[in-house]
């Protein structure tokens, strides 16, 4: 071999180096950048399905991506979730939430419901690591609309039971009045 197709080689392993490093800087950044993430083991589920489920994910601007589990475990380590290693084994999505702490969990649990190939593996929640109790449980509460809902219920009982109040007293004095 000569020393002009050594460098060529080295040229080529230190640009496949610089990838690999990228990717994992980009799973780094997305892990640092999300409210929720959720790990999942997608074996089993055909195109059409995987594609619809991406397609939800996408509508509730979730990324949703496959990577190595190698460079998943480095970019985890970067941001100190180790113990994240054990739920990175055979086939893995990972779906990152930067918005919406809730939408990824909701979106893969519903969909687990229907496809039980689909299997959650754990996850992040705020920076800690999340079971899949936790994740599941999280699923389970209401989305963006139905807590904001729930609050101006809330907020709307005082004023209600006010109006309530004020009402039953003008009808008392006008039953005194006549």
């Amino acid at each position: 071999m000569s020393g002009y197709d050594e460098c060529q080689g080295g040229g080529i392993m230190s640009s496949v180096i610089e990838k690999k490093k990228g990717v994992v800087q980009e799973i780094t950044d997305r892990f640092r950048d999300s409210q929720t993430t959720v790990i999942v083991n997608y074996r089993g589920l055909d195109v059409a399905e995987v594609t619809e489920l991406r397609k939800q994910l996408r509508e509730a601007g979730v990324d949703y991506k496959v990577y190595k589990n190698s460079m998943t475990q480095r970019a985890a380590a970067n941001v100190e979730l180790n113990d994240l290693d054990e739920v990175l084994v055979g086939p893995t999505a990972v779906a990152f939430s930067k918005d919406d702490v809730i939408a990824p969990a909701k979106i893969i649990y519903d969909f687990a419901k229907t496809h039980e190939a689909l299997e959650i593996k754990g996850g992040v929640i705020d920076g800690e690591l999340a079971s899949i109790e936790q994740i599941q449980e999280l699923a389970q509460l209401p989305g963006h609309e139905g807590l904001v809902s729930m609050l101006l219920s809330v907020l709307q009982a005082p004023i209600r039971n006010l109006a309530y109040a004020t009402k039953a007293i003008s009808e008392q004095k006008e039953e005194q009045e006549a």
